[in-house]
């Protein structure tokens, strides 16, 4: 079986003497009362034949609905999640109006069982952190990418 991979683009940017992280709170039943450890980098599979790169790219723009701003991409290398997956992310330092942000969708099954396919959106909101609430908030296995940016901030 290959192993599954995902890209993302982890946006930042400096408020006063203060960097904040860009990350989207995860949309679906699973995660609408959760907080803590429930948002994720922009970010999303992309296949053996794609450049890593363009997919961080296509993901961040299907997730937020908006491109990624102009900037240097600075790579953050790769980690594998529990569940197997290998991802891999960028930085940008940028600025993005979250009031501007439109999720894109995906479909399933909800309730469980129930035959019902039902459409939810793949992040419900896209906020601005600082890195210290950023890593409380981020799933586990991605808040390593936020240790390898810190040199940059």
């Amino acid at each position: 079986m290959e192993t599954k991979r995902s890209a993302g683009l982890l946006l930042y940017r400096r408020r006063d003497a203060e960097a904040e992280i860009l990350i989207g709170h995860m949309g679906g039943p699973f995660w609408a009362s959760r907080d803590e450890a429930a948002w994720s980098i922009p970010k999303g599979e992309y296949t053996p034949d794609e450049d890593p790169m363009a997919a961080a790219r296509r993901e961040f723009e299907e997730e937020l609905g908006l491109q990624p701003p102009v900037g240097d991409w600075i790579p953050l290398g790769e980690t594998r999640q529990s569940n197997g997956k290998v991802v891999t992310v960028w930085a940008m330092e940028g600025d993005l109006d979250t009031a501007l942000v439109v999720p894109g969708t995906f479909t399933m099954e909800w309730p469980r069982g129930s035959g019902v396919q039902r459409e939810f959106p793949e992040i419900d909101r896209a906020e601005w952190f600082s890195v210290g609430a950023a890593r409380q908030k981020l799933v586990a296995s991605q808040r390593v990418f936020l240790d390898r940016l810190e040199p940059f901030l």
